[in-house]
């Protein structure tokens, strides 16, 4: 259980194995968290957007592991080509009802659609007979004659049934300001925190075209990048240019600067009190909030009160009412759920400026982007044309690894990598040897029995009682068995490399 724990631990890019949890940092928290599940025996696993904190490489390794586990999973995300690879079911919560479909998000946005239009076909089809009962309940009822009661009934029940509504648009066709010839340029900038180096000598004059997607490993520095481009803080050397006609609108994770006590209304009217849309019309604060799903109630709500998904969007809402014409992204998909994503997506495909973001939405980086800022080494950062699936192609033939990210104190790193080098004797356990020595006796057992209560199940064939005690019986056995193989594996492998080791 240890080695798979650390294993997995590895893996998911933890690897200073004795640090305290408390040290942590809240992603890297996550991540052993996710761990614990993940090496938890159990039958069913559930999980609640497993994929955010985690950089590209961690969630592929994650959808192998998923894919090879045997049980049953069921988890919330709104990572699409993570349902896409690992789901086989799609639950969807619309409005108060759940729908289930069969097959992953491809298969699920067949359907869906198939049922939305099916909906949409029925309500027309009672917005019609309401029409024409209408017609008649207003007409009056002939001499020494009343409206037939059953007929009422009927009418009433139309009227209130529950129909169907089609999901409402977030339009966030928000104008932006034109563009100079001088956008950013970056020349030879670098960063380092302590003895960490974080962006080495780049060197990138951004085009008018540009749509750049930044991936790497966490603490790679992506983040820092962005903070630099937004001015937040200063390279250690170079210098960036930003053209005069420059407005920079930047969507960070950290929303600390939402203050709890402040109404959802008052944070987007900090920015602007009125836009101009894309066709020149004016909208106020709080027409955007209810282009945004915040109806006249919610815009009155305390930030504190809203979910963190709300929060998100609040703040993208903020962040396009400064009407910018470079848009940056730190992790945009985080906590948006996947109709925001839509609208977000289509926004950009009609946004007529820049846009830079850090994201290990897969998805998202295919869509929106045509060039990818890649952390290949230590501060190295490669600008590579194309979108993220074009780069993992070239990644691929080229042989690329992601260097791992620096040790805050790599003082420390040599006497945390000798510890292991004092080699011990490579040998069993007294119990493991134990096992060892009886495996094979013990397999052949469980398989002669699984034997017998298959011969058993023929002959009690009728006696359905005594038969499902048989078959209960022999699921057990099976399983049991399954796990003697893995066993019988490991101690084999465990006993070749003792008898390597001699030699």
């Amino acid at each position: 259980l240890e080695s798979e724990a650390k294993t997995v631990l590895t893996k998911l890019g933890i690897t200073n194995f004795s640090q305290k949890v408390k040290e942590l940092s809240g992603g890297q928290r996550k991540r052993v968290s996710l761990a614990s599940a993940l090496i938890t025996p159990c039958e069913l696993l559930i999980l609640d957007e497993p994929t955010n904190h985690l950089d590209n490489d961690t969630i592929d390794y994650l959808e192998e592991y998923l894919n090879s586990r045997r049980g049953s999973l069921i988890m919330i995300t709104h990572d699409r080509y993570f349902l896409d690879r690992v789901s086989n079911r799609i639950i969807e919560l619309d409005k108060g009802r759940l729908f289930s479909y069969d097959g992953n998000y491809s298969t699920f946005l067949e359907k869906k659609m198939e049922r939305l239009a099916l909906e949409s076909s029925m309500e027309e089809k009672r917005q019609n007979l309401i029409r024409k009962e209408l017609d008649w309940v207003k007409r009056g009822a002939k001499a020494r004659t009343t409206k037939q009661k059953a007929r009422l009934q009927r009418f009433d029940e139309l009227v209130n049934k529950d129909t169907y509504t089609p999901d409402e648009k977030m339009d966030i066709s928000v104008g932006s300001t034109r563009l100079g010839k001088k956008i950013i340029e970056m020349h030879h900038i670098s960063k380092k925190f302590d003895d960490k180096v974080l962006i080495d000598d780049l060197d990138y004059t951004i085009a008018r075209t540009d749509r750049i997607g930044i991936i790497g490993k966490n603490g790679m520095g992506k983040s820092t990048l962005i903070k630099i481009l937004n001015g937040e803080i200063l390279p250690d050397s170079g210098n960036i240019e930003i053209g005069e006609t420059v407005k920079i609108g930047c969507f960070s994770q950290d929303d600390s600067h939402m203050h709890p006590d402040m109404r959802a209304i008052d944070y987007v009217k900090e920015a602007s009190d009125y836009i101009e849309t894309a066709d020149g019309a004016k909208i106020s604060a709080s027409q955007m909030c209810e282009k945004f799903l915040f109806n006249s109630t919610m815009q009155y709500s305390f930030i504190g009160n809203l979910s963190g998904g709300e929060r998100r969007r609040l703040h993208l809402l903020r962040t396009l009412m400064l009407a910018p014409n470079v848009l940056l992204l730190d992790e945009p998909t985080n906590d948006l759920d996947i109709a925001t994503l839509n609208i977000l997506e289509d926004y950009l495909d009609e946004f007529n400026g820049i846009v830079i973001t850090v994201s290990h939405d897969r998805y998202f980086l295919d869509r929106i982007c045509n060039k990818i800022f890649a952390y290949e080494g230590i501060g190295k950062i490669h600008i590579f044309t194309g979108n993220y699936s074009d780069y993992s192609i070239y990644r691929e033939i080229q042989g690329i690894e992601f260097k791992e990210e620096v040790k805050e104190s790599p003082e420390k790193t040599p006497l945390k990598k000798e510890k292991p080098k004092p080699s011990k004797k490579l040998k069993f356990t007294y119990n493991e040897q134990r096992e060892f020595e009886t495996i094979d006796s013990d397999i052949e057992k469980l398989e002669q029995k699984i034997e017998k209560l298959e011969n058993d199940s023929i002959k009690f064939a009728t006696d359905f009682v005594k038969l499902q005690e048989i078959l209960n019986e022999k699921t057990n056995s099976e399983a049991e068995l399954e796990h003697k193989y893995e066993r019988w594996e490991y101690l084999n492998n465990l006993a070749e490399e003792i008898e390597n080791s001699k030699n």
